[in-house]
């Protein structure tokens, strides 16, 4: 005689389990039954994991697992999962192991042969991208860097990707480096999404060259998305281009740079145009 299967068990292993990204009602059931049957849940912070958790009546044992202790609670992790429990790997929002910690869990579990099982759910890097209208191959970058000189060295790798562009930046790092924008991506269109699925949610849409009519003055971070690189893009100015005019703009017409670069190279018009007028603009 077969036994019955028991409905009430899952198999044992790690499951990376997709939360809200803002609404509490942004969570699947299937993500819910796993977290009701996981002997242990890690999570970013448990006081921020504690809330999705009481809201929907879960009690289960929840510890801490950051990037700051990612390494030192790597082997007690194994030691459970070795034992047959299920542990679930929750973020504070999203899906987990996205610019989030988890993945040396994941490598050493890969190590151990422990099975690995992807709960899907929200992620803010696709529900921005969803709206976007832009080319449906991306980039994802993550976080952008902490540095100017890193940016810089970050968005002129990014200038000539034929794809959609997407990064987190902190509100205030973005306010800082709106000039670095629209040097690099002058003429393409942007979106800049902050709380997400939540009550204050925000969505700028416009050119790059406007960015600046629309500054976030509040606290957190944003999904940045960068519109693809055409294929018949004409070339861009490069930083030698931009000395020059820097320097041309003090004795000669805008008119005159215009005509001097587009017979020097396969550069369009506007774009030079452009460029001229910021360097006035911000004298």
């Amino acid at each position: 005689m077969a036994l019955k299967e028991d409905k009430n068990k899952i198999n044992s292993g790690l499951y990376i389990v997709s939360t809200p990204i803002g609404n509490l009602k942004d969570i699947t059931l299937r993500a819910l039954d796993v977290l009701n049957k996981s002997d242990l849940i890690l999570c970013e912070d448990t006081r921020v994991s504690k809330k999705l958790l009481s809201h929907y009546k879960i009690i289960k044992k929840v510890i801490s697992y950051h990037k700051f202790n990612e390494k030192k609670k790597l082997e007690n992790t194994i030691d459970i999962l070795k034992h047959g429990k299920v542990v679930s790997l929750i973020s504070d929002a999203g899906t987990p192991t996205i610019s989030d910690p988890g993945r040396i869990l994941i490598n050493k579990c890969i190590q151990q042969s422990i099975q690995i099982v992807p709960v899907p759910g929200p992620s803010a890097v696709t529900t921005a991208f969803s709206i976007s209208g832009f080319s449906d191959q991306f980039y994802f970058h993550g976080f952008l860097a902490d540095t100017k000189n890193s940016i810089k060295r970050d968005f002129e790798k990014f200038k000539n990707l034929k794809c959609t562009i997407i990064f987190f930046v902190s509100v205030h790092k973005l306010n800082k480096n709106f000039e670095l924008l629209k040097e690099f991506f002058f003429g393409r269109e942007l979106i800049i999404c902050r709380e997400l699925t939540k009550l204050h949610e925000s969505i700028y849409r416009g050119k790059i060259t406007d960015v600046n009519n629309f500054k976030f003055n509040l606290k957190g971070e944003v999904t940045v998305i960068i519109s693809h690189k055409s294929e018949d893009d004409q070339e861009d100015l490069d930083e030698s281009d931009k000395e020059k005019i820097k320097k041309l703009i003090q004795n000669k017409s805008v008119k005159d740079i215009v005509r001097i670069f587009s017979q020097e190279k396969n550069i369009s018009k506007s774009k030079i145009y452009n460029y001229c007028l910021l360097i006035k603009n911000e004298k």
